[in-house]
């Protein structure tokens, strides 16, 4: 399959691991921009970013996914699926019809079975 995916902390980058070694197709990864850390407070990039990065992914970091230039990028990525997990942004409409198969979230909380 021809996957986008969508995270940021460390929670989220196994999965990115087992998709790609599942043989998938992982078209982009999009993530957090990068944010000041560190004494010097420079830009680091989150664990997603860096991980998606040495696995040779290309990264986007949009700050929002609600403009049509970025919903047209993502569109062109032509995937058959979005996974989601841990990633910051809310997802509109036009995201979430994108892939042909539409978006799947990962979740690690156990919160919803006690509501």
């Amino acid at each position: 399959m021809r996957i986008v995916y969508m995270g940021t902390p460390d929670f989220a980058v196994p999965a990115l691991e087992q998709l790609a070694a599942a043989g998938h197709t992982v078209a982009a990864a999009y993530s957090q921009p990068p944010r000041p850390a560190g004494r010097g407070k420079a830009l680091r990039p989150s664990p997603v970013h860096a991980k998606a990065e040495a696995m040779g992914i290309e990264v986007r970091t949009p700050i929002s996914l609600k403009t049509p230039e970025v919903q047209a990028e993502f569109a062109a990525l032509d995937a058959d699926v979005a996974v989601v997990a841990a990633y910051g942004l809310i997802l509109p409409r036009a995201i979430l019809d994108a892939p042909r198969h539409g978006c799947l979230n990962i979740h690690a909380s156990l919160l919803p079975r006690w509501r």
